[in-house]
């Protein structure tokens, strides 16, 4: 995961710089600011390269400490998976995960009102999984914990890689679900009534369900890795556009009010009314 941050960070001040918030020919659903967003990105990309930096001073285990390992001291909950190795599934995962960060926004720009704001929405893109990026970096930075497949014979030099204690949490759950579901939200706002809805929910939600299942088998990760990095990835993906949205204020105006009240005191002041 951690070569593909910077390609998309390389092109994401630029889209923010380049978004116009006004003078399209529909409305946003969301605000976005160069000086706000640019620099959220900016802390973003700052937080996931000190927690990659973190996690790759990590050595790897050697062999006394690979003979060690007990399937006995996982946690019951994830003890099943301990021991799984398949690059079958290893591979799948990969086939899922890196095609959906693009697919996924991609899909996006064929809708005419979300293609008119399309430079927005991959810097709202952007921002999103760069979130969620941040949270697995530092976690896999300070939380170190060994992969399933190391509990077993296979792996080969893979074994004593310095990576295979970067089990917490799921980074390709992660990322895909924060595309997926950031992918879903957009759509959600721009086409509220949909009737397309259910079922573009429903794909946001089984494209990184499926990640996560090829990240177990693929002894990668345990099952509340996984479940960990969904959560963070689906939050993100929802969080972060809410968050741009512009509140609905639907004509609140105010007029001068004058008058005179039922003991003969003359007043004046502001009156709001709602335009519906």
């Amino acid at each position: 995961m951690k070569h593909v941050f910077p390609l998309l960070l390389a092109g994401s001040l630029s889209l923010v710089a380049s978004t116009p918030t006004t003078a399209q020919k529909a409305p946003s659903p969301y605000r976005t600011r160069f000086a706000v967003d640019g620099s959220i990105i900016a802390g973003e990309l700052a937080v996931s390269g000190f927690g990659l930096y973190r996690s790759m001073q990590r050595s790897g285990l050697n062999a006394t400490e690979l003979a060690a390992l007990r399937k006995e001291d996982v946690p019951k909950f994830d003890r099943f998976s301990a021991g799984y190795f398949s690059e079958r599934a290893q591979t799948a995962s990969d086939l899922l995960c890196y095609p959906s960060l693009v697919i996924a926004p991609g899909l996006l720009a064929l809708s005419p009102a979300i293609r008119s704001h399309y430079g927005q929405t991959l810097a709202l893109y952007v921002q999103t999984v760069l979130a969620a990026d941040a949270l697995f970096t530092t976690s896999i930075g300070n939380i170190p914990r060994y992969r399933p497949f190391l509990y077993g014979p296979e792996g080969g030099d893979l074994r004593t890689s310095r990576i295979q204690t970067n089990s917490f949490f799921a980074g390709h759950t992660a990322h895909t679900a924060a595309a997926t579901f950031f992918a879903a939200k957009v759509f959600h706002d721009y086409n509220p009534d949909s009737p397309a809805q259910p079922y573009v929910w429903g794909a946001a939600a089984a494209v990184p369900a499926a990640v996560a299942y090829f990240r177990i088998q693929a002894g990668k990760h345990f099952l509340s890795d996984n479940i960990v990095g969904y959560a963070v990835g689906a939050t993100a993906g929802v969080v972060v556009p809410q968050l741009h949205k512009v509140a609905a204020r639907r004509g609140i105006s105010m007029s001068p009010l004058q008058g005179v009240n039922v003991n003969g005191y003359s007043y004046s002041g502001l009156s709001l009314s709602k335009q519906l």
